[in-house]
Formats: structure tokens, sequence, C-alpha cells
């Protein structure tokens, strides 16, 4: 009969490698992304949103993060406003990257986006890829089924109602935004015509023949007034020369 001491023994590698096991699968589940905004809430316009991408590999470090947006919000909606030194954004198809130089092995990727305005849900799904220097690349996408817990859970943003009177904008690039924009580059053209065709008609007016003539006959009777004028003025100098001349005979004495 063996020893208890021998006979517990046994069975304490096993427990303490199963143990190990998971513990490790513990962390490696406890290692996601996480986003968190101040303004969560929907329709919230100019809302910057802060994820924090984990690093799980002790070897690599990350290399970018992409990510895909969920309904309601454009890739051209998102600008980025911090990264990690190096590290610029890229819209892609269905949402955007951030990438850049690899991060120290560990190391988790701290971004902050701004979203020209978050949708009118109740919550909002980022579903997030991770790569790594060494090509690893883990996938954050997993939504809850059934009341399970996912082991590699997407970043989900909850959000408070909206607020009273808050209204969705007008997409970019939309048919209202492109009419409106067409309308006032329509009506800034039509000023533009209309002014040139002003300015056209005035120089065409001041150069034609008929204006000419007006002119013409503007000055030809400016001439005939003057003329007027000057032969009155002739003509009674020339009676007033008469009188003195009268007058002298008379006084004069009889030869």
């Amino acid at each position: 009969m063996q020893p208890p001491t021998r006979r517990h023994g046994r069975y304490v590698v096993p427990v303490a490698l199963a143990l190990g096991l998971v513990l490790g699968a513990a962390g490696a589940a406890a290692a996601h992304v996480e986003v968190e905004s101040s303004t969560a809430q929907a329709l919230a316009v100019g809302a910057e949103v802060a994820f924090s991408a984990e690093g799980e590999s002790s070897t690599a470090g990350i290399v970018d993060v992409k990510v895909a947006l969920p309904a309601g919000i454009a890739p051209a909606d998102i600008t980025l406003v911090k990264a990690p030194s190096g590290w610029t954004l890229t819209p892609t198809a269905d949402g955007y990257a951030v990438a850049g130089p690899a991060l120290a092995p560990g190391a988790a990727a701290d971004y902050t986006v701004k979203v020209r305005q978050l949708p009118d849900a109740e919550s909002v799904v980022f579903k997030t890829l991770v790569d790594y220097s060494d090509g690893h690349t883990d996938r954050w996408i997993e939504l809850p089924q059934g009341g399970s817990k996912p082991q590699h859970p997407a970043p989900v943003l909850a959000l408070s109602p909206a607020a009273p009177g808050a209204t969705p904008l007008a997409a970019a690039g939309s048919p209202s935004a492109s009419a409106s924009a067409s309308a006032s580059a329509s009506v800034s053209a039509s000023a533009s015509v209309s002014a040139s065709v002003s300015a056209s008609a005035s120089a065409s007016a001041s150069s034609s023949p008929t204006a000419a003539t007006q002119n013409d006959a503007d000055g030809g009777g400016g001439g005939s007034t003057a003329a007027i004028v000057l032969g009155g003025v002739a003509g009674v100098a020339v009676l007033a020369t008469l009188v003195v001349l009268v007058l002298r005979r008379r006084k004069s004495p009889p030869a």
C-alpha cells in the first residue's frame, strides 16, 4: 500500500496541467478589442470613438487593425484623431484600416477616430481584424449566439437614445446632397451667364449701328442749338450797332 502523500501526488501534475490550460484559454479569450466613447448616443454628430486592440503575441507586434463598419456609417465618415506614432488611416471598401510600424510585442494598438454621425440604433458592431508582424491575424468578429459568449467577440458600442429633435445627416455623395450642390452650381452659373449676357448686350449696344446713329442725332441736336444761340447773339450785336449809328447821325449838325 502506497503512502497517502505519494498517492495524492499522482493527481497533482494532471490537475496543474489542466488548470494551466484553462487559465491559458481564459487569458487568450480575455485579450480582445475594446471600444468606448464619451458621446455614445444615437445620431450624435462628430462623436469620437476610441479603440484598444490588445497585443496577444509575446514575439510579434501589431502592424495594422482592419475594421468593418456597421450599417449607417460609411468609410468617408471616418477621420483619424489619434494613433500610434507613424500610423495612418486608409478607407477600405467596407470600413477602414489603421496601420503603421510594428508595435512592441504585447503592446496594444490604441487609436481614436471621429465619426461624422452615429446611426440611429441601440448599438453598433465594429468587426475587427488585428494583423501581427509575423503574419498572424486575430479575428474579433464573432457575435453572441443563443446567449453563449463567443471566444473572439467583436467590439460592440452601446448607444443611448437620440436627443430630441436629432435627425440623420444627408450622406456624403447622396442624391439629395448632390442635387443641392448641383442646384447651387446651376444658380451660380445662371447668374454668371446673366451677367455675361448683360455685359455683352451693353457692349453690343454701344458698338451697334443703331446706337451710333442715335449718338450722331444727339450730337447733331446739340450743334444746331449752339448755332441758333450764336446767330441770335450776332443779330443783337448788329442791331445795336445800327442804333448807335442812327443816333450819331441825328446828333451831328447839318452841313
